[in-house]
């Protein structure tokens, strides 16, 4: 995993050497997980080699739509994100939390294993993402309880980051500084430079353990061209954003309109499906589940993803605190982008645009934070201000 950083390295290899790369990262007993085209999306699996990666490929965003299309090159990252997240990697959908086996008249109790033997190898993280890993390690792992089982995955990654060269419809990272360029948190970081009889990647250096990495691969010295080339790929895609949102004074913004007409505009074509905070990168809802085998034996503690779009999810005694989905939709966008501050001092949204492509009736989270912004209505909280 990223740690201290080494000295600023740059490199230019080729997409044999990223071959190479992958192999070297098999070699040291990574499981690596990198983009691949499956089911007409860009998902995130196992890969051995760039035969794997989604090569000429790249992707139309919009709300309520995503469709692969056919590039003119070859490019290997030709596209922006697809419907998953590598929170799905370090804080899994089902986790065992543990198991109890019954021993006699007395059960025995078997914790979660708190590190897994296999290690994982992340290939093709876009800075919106890493970002979205840093603001989970401070959800799991910056307070006085950590858990365990997260900390243990993220120490064991190892992350090669790839620098955007194009924005997708929906994408907005530059308003929320995230991107498109990763600055840190990677081990390594490429920039995708494909042209017309040339395809190569510059390689930057983020941490010692990614420079020990890069020591092993076929390399040669970035020119002032390579760089600068480098550098135009990321322009462009910061010019090209699909969306924007203004965040100044955007926690006090919601706070003060909890009861602006706009949440009963969404609610009514919300479907509190849960799919907005299924693909977010930084959701981290969850409940438990109990289960015991039909003889009694043994008994097991799953968690699993839950969504605050749920009525079970904000069930107490008597019944769902809410239970509209106007009360719903307003408790996600307000803690996305206004209390997540409260709580972890940041905001909880990375600007990825997957909220907005993958909901089913495309409501736009950048939308409905303008349409506020453009009527403010401060009357604060009032009694019916959850439902």
């Amino acid at each position: 995993m990223q740690g201290a950083a080494a000295p600023t390295t740059r490199a230019i290899i080729t997409r044999d050497a990223l071959q190479t790369l992958i192999r070297v990262l098999i070699d040291d007993g990574y499981r690596v997980v990198g983009p691949t085209k499956r089911d007409d999306a860009i998902v995130y699996d196992t890969i051995t080699g760039t035969d794997d990666l989604p090569a000429g490929w790249g992707d139309h965003q919009e709300a309520g739509r995503y469709q692969l299309n056919r590039r003119s090159d070859d490019a290997l990252f030709g596209y922006a994100v697809g419907p998953h997240s590598w929170k799905r990697f370090l804080h899994p959908p089902i986790e065992r939390l543990w198991t109890a086996r019954r021993d006699g008249d007395t059960f025995t109790i078997e914790p979660p294993r708190q590190r897994e033997t296999t290690r994982h190898a992340f290939l093709g993280v876009r800075a919106c993402e890493i970002h979205a890993m840093q603001i989970q390690d401070r959800v799991f792992s910056g307070g006085a309880h950590v858990d365990a089982g997260y900390a243990a995955r993220r120490a064991d990654s190892f992350v090669v980051a790839v620098n955007c060269g194009e924005a997708g419809g929906t994408c907005f990272c530059v308003s929320m500084n995230t991107g498109p360029k990763a600055e840190s948190g990677f081990d390594l970081a490429l920039t995708e430079l494909c042209s017309p009889g040339s395809h190569e990647f510059l390689v930057e250096v983020g941490s010692d353990a990614g420079a020990r990495v890069l020591e092993r691969l076929p390399r040669s010295e970035p020119t002032a061209a390579h760089v600068a080339a480098a550098q135009a790929v990321v322009e462009r895609a910061a010019e090209r954003m699909g969306r924007s949102l203004e965040t100044d004074g955007i926690r006090t913004l919601l706070q003060e309109n909890l009861e602006h007409p706009r949440w009963n505009e969404a609610a009514e074509r919300c479907l509190s499906c849960g799919n907005c905070t299924m693909v977010c990168p930084t959701c981290f809802c969850t409940t438990v589940q109990d289960g015991s085998d039909v003889a009694g034996t043994t008994a097991e503690r799953v968690r699993t993803w839950d969504s605050c779009f749920t009525m079970d999810f904000s069930y107490l005694h008597g019944g769902s605190v809410r239970h509209s989905p106007r009360s719903r939709y307003r408790q996600w966008m307000t803690h996305k982008l206004a209390t997540w501050f409260d709580q972890f001092g940041t905001s909880g949204c990375v600007g990825c645009g997957r909220c907005i492509t993958w909901c089913p009736v495309g409501i736009d989270i950048t939308e409905e934070a303008a349409a506020i912004r453009a009527t403010p209505q401060p009357q604060g909280e009032t009694a019916d201000a959850r439902s």
